[in-house]
């Protein structure tokens, strides 16, 4: 796989959210019971096509890093998604989805520092692919800001390492750009949001990721 030379600068964002298992039959909750959400958009439908990338040896895997090319949605495109800080936060680099399975120079010049063969012609290979049917609602305030997307994610997946594959049901809520700035004004939202997750029916998820539950690991 040879990276394409003409690249644009990624966007960056910080992605901070909860991840739940959920039955397949579990019908989502109400959000307006959590206080600061006046108003709920959606469901919009986003059919979602991810494949993830890695050395033969899984060094970013192991270091704690994804590397996608996904479509359909908002942010289709190719991302590298980092390891959780202290916050649970992640940091996503997003690029142009480009020629297909071409990644951008630039992200394979962000990766090589953590796994130096990804700079070899042909060393990025695919290992899993994932196909989401995506429920995603914009849980609002008062003036129309997204406080928090939350996503009712219908997902079939292949470890194409192993060739399994598997199909699961999960809930994700990710902080918006209204949600609150201050660290314990933070943490309370994603308490009440636990809370209404798992009075509906929830658990808390048994992988960290996506990719990790279609590995395996």
């Amino acid at each position: 796989m040879t990276p394409e030379s003409a690249s644009a600068e990624p966007t960056r964002s910080l992605e901070i959210e909860l991840t739940f298992d959920v039955g397949v039959d579990t019908p989502v909750p109400s959000w307006q019971t959590l206080g600061c959400v006046v108003s709920v958009d959606g469901p919009e439908r986003r059919e979602l096509d991810a494949q993830y990338f890695d050395v033969h040896d899984v060094t970013l895997g192991r270091a704690g890093y994804a590397v996608r090319r996904r479509t359909g949605g908002p942010d289709e495109g190719w991302h590298i998604k980092g390891p959780k800080d202290a916050d649970g936060a992640r940091l996503e680099q997003h690029w142009p989805l480009g020629a297909p399975g071409v990644p951008p120079a630039e992200l394979i010049r962000v990766v090589i520092p953590i796994a130096p063969t990804a700079g070899e012609s042909g060393a990025l290979r695919r290992i899993a692919r994932i196909r989401n049917d995506r429920h995603a609602y914009l849980l609002k305030d008062g003036a129309g800001a997204v406080v928090a997307e939350f996503v009712d994610d219908h997902v079939r997946a292949v470890d194409e390492l192993r060739g399994v594959e598997t199909r699961w049901r999960e809930w994700e809520f990710e902080l918006g750009p209204a949600a609150p700035a201050g660290r314990a004004d933070r943490a309370a939202l994603l308490e009440a949001a636990t809370e209404i997750a798992l009075a509906a029916g929830a658990r808390p998820a048994a992988s960290d990721s996506k990719l990790a539950r279609t590995l395996g690991v």
